[in-house]
């Protein structure tokens, strides 16, 4: 069994939602072989709460406006660190930086085939170092002495 043309249609246009709003390393797995509750997960991050929220906020207008589909649950909003949104056929998965790599989603679905995606979320694979790199040396200069 492989993810529906309908679930397809929902990781697209969450996954450009999602890089619309500047989320980092977006990745979506067919997870139809194994788990019979939902067709595909879809996961990005973002470097802090405020951005996670945004994320999540402009994937739900969109696939309302797009598709007309709402999440049927969403949890997760109030610390911001880690949010579900549960459309059934698909599950977003938007994660604070430091809880993407704690929790490693991509490690327990690297066996299940990942998803085509719009090229600018696929852009968006190493954003989350690169902005961690570009963290580390603004804090090195900033403890700096001159």
């Amino acid at each position: 069994m492989t993810a529906t043309d309908r679930s397809e249609k929902l990781i697209q246009a969450a996954a450009q939602a999602a890089a619309d709003k500047l989320a980092h390393d977006i990745v979506a797995y067919d997870v139809s072989d194994v788990l019979s509750i939902t067709d595909a997960f879809l996961l990005a991050s973002a470097p802090n709460d405020r951005q996670v929220k945004s994320i999540v906020d402009e994937i739900e207008e969109r696939l309302l406006k797009e598709l007309g589909a709402k999440p049927v649950r969403r949890e997760g909003d109030r610390d911001a660190r880690w949010v579900l949104l549960d459309y059934v056929d698909i599950v977003v998965h938007v994660q604070h930086s430091e809880e993407r790599v704690f929790y490693a989603l991509e490690r327990l679905w690297k066996d299940c085939p990942e998803m085509e995606l719009p090229a600018d979320a696929v852009a968006t694979r190493g954003k989350a170092d690169e902005h961690a790199r570009a963290q580390e040396a603004a804090d090195g200069r900033d403890g700096e002495l001159s």
